[in-house]
């Protein structure tokens, strides 16, 4: 079974080659793009359509390769000890078993998400490099191997925070997602808000998109956030003549949704008040 996009998410067929000759060659995709364009959605959509069940790894700065695999807890173990509990005489109620772990036992064929990685430290892909490649690991405190019982579908994110070692990414089939243009993004809104009325579509992502390309805007609105300022025009039954600008208001309607930062908001008002000066 190919995947080929879902209902619920507009692929474009450059992701959907992606994807289908990463499962081919049995090597995690890494997929990178700007954050709120459908990386981590991507995973949960692979493993609908392919129908596996998907287990997430979230990365934070200070997650640690080794707590994929399983952790150790020798406190609970010592504890219990000096307690006299007859459990402590078997090592493996103190393992706890990693994202990893559960994804090589499980007995049908998983989607694994490996999510933002480069979150965590610089050396913490390098030290997933033999457990990806060789689809085993051991576990030394009971002296057993964990080897895969069937080789899982692994997609990487990356919100190219860091770069990522060459070792690493070599083990790799690697795709980055586009900022959807403007025909794509209308399938995409079609998707979440069938039925919208196409003047106030047309209306809303010309401005999304001269929004986008303004110069020195610090952070630029995404695919996830232009989904929630359509919630909120359809919320408030706004049509495209009100969402029409002129010179003295360069702030779009409800901007809240789209610009996150003090920084972003002064722009426009230093544009608006540009654009008053002129007149």
């Amino acid at each position: 079974m190919k995947f080929q996009g879902t209902a619920e998410y507009v692929a474009t067929d450059d992701l959907t080659i992606a994807v289908n000759a990463a499962v081919t060659l049995e090597r995690p995709l890494l997929v990178k793009g700007e954050p709120g364009t459908g990386k981590t959605e991507l995973a949960r959509q692979v493993a609908q359509a392919l129908r596996c069940e998907m287990i997430e790894w979230n990365i934070k700065s200070t997650t640690r390769a080794q707590q994929g695999l399983y952790e150790y807890d020798a406190v609970s173990r010592l504890r219990d000890s000096q307690l006299g509990e007859e459990r402590v005489h078997d090592v493996g109620n103190y393992i706890r078993k990693g994202k990893l772990w559960k994804a090589f036992e499980s007995d049908k064929r998983v989607v694994l998400l490996i999510d933002e990685i480069d979150k965590a430290d610089i050396e913490f892909p390098n030290d997933l490099l033999q457990e990806l490649d060789k689809m085993e690991f051991f576990v030394y405190e009971t002296g057993e191997t964990i080897v895969a019982r069937h080789r899982p579908i692994i997609l990487i994110t990356s919100n190219n925070e860091k770069e990522l070692p060459d070792a690493f990414l070599r083990r790799c089939f690697f795709h980055y997602i586009r900022f959807p243009d403007e025909a794509t993004m209308r399938k995409i809104v079609d998707v979440h808000h069938p039925g919208i009325k196409d003047a106030l579509l047309t209306t809303a992502l010309t401005q999304f998109y001269e929004l986008r390309d303004t110069p020195g805007l610090k952070k630029k609105p995404s695919t996830s956030e232009v989904l929630d300022w359509l919630k909120l025009l359809l919320a408030e039954d706004l049509t495209s003549e009100d969402l029409k600008r002129d010179g003295a208001n360069a702030l779009p309607k409800l901007h809240g949704a789209l610009l996150k930062n003090e920084q972003d908001v002064h722009l426009f008002e230093r544009l608006a008040f540009m654009a008053r000066g002129q007149r």
